[in-house]
């Protein structure tokens, strides 16, 4: 991805208030079904919240790690919470609307 800009990851955030974090990650950390499901929820919905155990260096590094692989941005992190964004390939099934940069 580009990057985003403050004032896209601030929309992204603002977004993602409400929402549910739909994967959990644990002591075991990132694993080919942690990708698998991430990848599956980003598809589906763009936007989503991901709850990471560890200590905060350690989510830190699991957040950037998940996001790598799954090709999305981190538009956010809250405690053991991260805010994880990708835009769909497809521009009639994108949901999100972005602020210009």
């Amino acid at each position: 991805m580009n990057g985003l800009s403050s004032r896209q990851r601030s929309a992204l955030r603002a977004m993602a208030h409400g929402l549910d974090p739909v994967v959990l990650v644990g002591k075991a950390g990132v694993t080919a079904a942690v990708l698998r499901e991430v990848d599956e929820a980003l598809a589906a919905r763009e936007l989503i919240k991901i709850r990471l155990a560890g200590d905060r260096d350690e989510r830190e590094a699991a957040a950037d790690a998940i996001a790598c692989r799954a090709r999305a941005e981190v538009a956010g992190r809250i405690g053991r919470v991260a805010i994880l964004y990708r835009r769909h390939p497809d521009p009639a099934r994108r949901t999100i609307e972005l602020p210009p940069d």
